[in-house]
Formats: C-alpha cells, structure tokens, sequence
C-alpha cells in the first residue's frame, strides 16, 4: 500500500475567462498552493455563468475528488450566481449568514453602508461556515468538502492562506518568516525565481505601509522544514546581494 493520493477539483466560474477578457491566474495559484500541502489538482473545469452548468461541474468535481474548490462569481451583482448554483448542487437553500453580515457592515461602515448588493455577499448554501477575507470585507464559503472562494487572484490568495494547514490529508505545513523594507513589486521577480528553485515550496509576500515607509513580510512554506530552511537561506542571500536589509522572523 502507498501514501493514499488526496485530491482537488477546480471550478473556474466566469464568462469573463471563456471570453478571453479576464486572464486565470487561479490555476496555477490553487494548484501550488495544493501542492504545498501535500494535495494534487486532479482536473479543472472552466464553466460559465449558468446554473446547470455550474451544478453539473460541481455534482461531478465534488463527487470524484477529496475536495472541490471554486473561484469566481460571488460578487454583488445579480449575475453572481455561484451560491444559488452550488445551493442547488447541494439540495439546500440559501441564506444569509449572520457573521458574514457583520463583517460587511463593519467593512462597509466608512464605505457608504450596506446596501442589498452588498448584502448579497453573504449569502451562502445553509450549513456553510465562512473563510476568513481579510482584503475586502466578503468571506469565501465551506461546506462539506467544497470551498467557495473569490475570483480576484489577490483576493483568493488571502483565502487560501485562511486555509492553510487546515485540510484533512493535507501534510502539516511548516513555515518561516522574513521581512523587509522594500516596495513588493521591485523584487517580484526575485522571489519567484526563489520559489522556482525550490520543489514544493510557496512563497507568500504581505506588503505594509508603516511608519511612513512600505515594507513586506514574506512567508515561506514547505511541508519539509529543510526546505523552508534552505528556501529562508537562498531568499536572504538574494535579498542581501540586491543591497536590500533583511530582518529574521519579519517585521
């Protein structure tokens, strides 16, 4: 007998993607994101905005696979009909979810207000928990072995980072921390081909403004801690040899 193989499903929800107009960037950030902890991406499955079509993905992806993940059309406008689509995939109604609604308020509360578009972000499939959003106020969604999640790259990343460590099957994900004081996208490029060098390693970068200057955290992961070690060593050096400050732990 093996290791038993976990894996994931991908419904990609827009008819923005089909057209051409938005470019995927999920993809690949699902996929080594579920790499990371220890989980393959069995199939994705670019779907559009039609019910049948989106319960269809879903019954099947969910069925066949440990987990399903879905990205796209969870917005406030009235062609977001990922919930009432996976609702019906799911045989239960649909309805607002307290925690959601106070986070839109609190969110909204210097933005204008709740309005019903808004509040249509959090309505989820009954007996769904939430996945934290720290972005933009409007939660991902859980329920059995599906996720719900945006369809914002940023935005899912900030999802999936709720997520981490949190799979059954998944590995335990080990990780560390670096920080420093430098604009993120200036050394974008740099951290990818860090991530490139290493197998099964995600780098997350998380930049702030503090103190009147921009700085960023970056969070390496692994399921090995060797390679978080030899990723932190590899990233540090890079850092240093491009005249930048590293701090351990971050900052």
């Amino acid at each position: 007998m093996g290791e038993r193989i976990w894996t994931a499903g991908l419904a990609v929800i827009g008819d923005e993607i089909l057209s051409g107009r938005t470019q995927d960037k999920n993809v690949s950030q699902i996929a080594r994101w579920l790499n990371v902890q220890g989980i393959r991406l069995a199939e994705v499955r670019v779907v559009p905005d039609r019910t049948e079509k989106i319960v269809a993905a879903v019954n099947a992806l969910r069925s066949e696979n440990d987990y399903l993940f879905t990205t796209g059309g969870i917005g406030p406008t009235h062609d977001d009909i990922t919930v009432d689509a996976i609702a019906a995939a799911l045989g239960v109604a649909v309805v607002h979810h307290p925690a959601a609604v106070a986070t839109l308020e609190r969110y909204y509360e210097s933005r204008g207000g709740v309005n019903e578009a808004r509040l249509r972000m959090a309505r989820v499939p009954d007996g769904a928990e939430l996945i934290e959003n720290r972005v933009s106020g409007a939660p991902g969604i859980k329920i059995g072995n599906v996720f719900i999640l945006a369809g914002v790259p940023h935005i899912t990343a900030g999802m999936l980072d709720a997520l981490t460590g949190t799979l059954e099957g998944g590995r335990p994900v080990v990780s560390r921390t670096i920080g420093s004081w430098v604009a993120e996208s200036e050394i974008a490029e740099l951290l990818a081909a860090a991530e490139r060098r290493h197998d099964g390693v995600a780098i997350g970068s998380y930049p702030f403004f503090r103190e009147g200057r921009t700085g960023a955290n970056f969070v390496v992961r692994a399921t090995d801690p060797a390679v978080v070690d030899a990723t932190i060593a590899d990233l540090t050096a890079s850092l240093e040899a491009d005249g930048r400050q590293v701090i351990a732990d971050g900052i």
